[in-house]
Formats: C-alpha cells, sequence, structure tokens
C-alpha cells in the first residue's frame, strides 16, 4: 500500500504500463462503439445508460445516480437522455416525493433494444477483452481493477 501523502513518482517501467493500459482502454472502446454503432446504430454511452437503467429497482435512477453510473457530467447525462427519449427508449419523470428530482425510466422500447445489442457488444467483449487472458490472468486483472476502482485516493 503506498503511503498517504507519498510525492513517489512513478518509475520508467510503471509509465510504460500505466500507457499500455491507457493505450489498451482506448483501443478496447474504440472497437466496442464503432461495433455497436455498425450493427445496432447505438454508441457505447447509450448502451452504458441503458444498462444502468435495466439494473436498477424497477428500471428508474435519478438522473444524478445515472450521471455517476455512467460517469459522465450531468450535462453530459442529460443530452444523452433527451437523445434516448427522443428515440423512446427511455422517459423521464418526477420523483416521488421531490419536486426538483428528475428520474429517468427504462421504457418496454428501450429494455428490448437493449437486449439486442448485449449479443454485439458481449460478443465484442469476449473476444476483444478476455480471450486475451488465460484464467489466473483474469482473475488478477479483475482483483487489481477492483482494487483500483475501489481505493481511497492517497
Amino acid at each position: 500500500m503506498p503511503e498517504t501523502g507519498s510525492t513517489r513518482l512513478p518509475t520508467r517501467a510503471e509509465l510504460g504500463v500505466w500507457r499500455s493500459f491507457l493505450r489498451a482502454h482506448a483501443r478496447l472502446t474504440r472497437i466496442l462503439e464503432a461495433e455497436l454503432i455498425a450493427e445496432q446504430r447505438l454508441s457505447l454511452a447509450s448502451y452504458d445508460v441503458l444498462v444502468q437503467l435495466a439494473e436498477a429497482p424497477q428500471y428508474r435512477l435519478r438522473m444524478t445516480e445515472l450521471a455517476e453510473a455512467v460517469l459522465l457530467s450531468r450535462s453530459g447525462v442529460t443530452r444523452l437522455v433527451d437523445r434516448l427519449e427522443r428515440a423512446g427508449l427511455v422517459l423521464r419523470e418526477r420523483a416521488d416525493g421531490d419536486g426538483r428530482g428528475v428520474v429517468a425510466v427504462l421504457t418496454a422500447q428501450g429494455l428490448d433494444r437493449l437486449r439486442v445489442a448485449s449479443g454485439t457488444h458481449l460478443t465484442g467483449v469476449a473476444r476483444h477483452f478476455a480471450e486475451a487472458f488465460d484464467h489466473t490472468g483474469l482473475e488478477a486483472f479483475g482483483r487489481t481493477c477492483d482494487r483500483l476502482g475501489t481505493e481511497e485516493p492517497s
């Protein structure tokens, strides 16, 4: 564990791995996005919004919770939900008991669209990501990502 407040700079090897990770992430998201757009006419961000809503209780999330879940700014998620609403995949409702709160709700059409798009996306994840690992490597990578995604910054 790095000590809190450490001013240590990364080594050349650590920077190399960091850059390799960034290149891999950028490449994989570009590929997965291109496949979704070509086969489903759906962006990766739109797919992510539909997934988050499908996994939420009663297929609904407050807009602020949705923005956190998909790692977009509030304005970015608002624009994206606007497009998904125009397409009939999502609708917006006032939050119960809160006159200012707004929730995004997955429609039946949105759920159907997600089910079809999931075939394209999950096949791509298996082909471009999972198949690059053996079982031990995948488990180790998963543990590292879990740790990086949940640790408090030092």
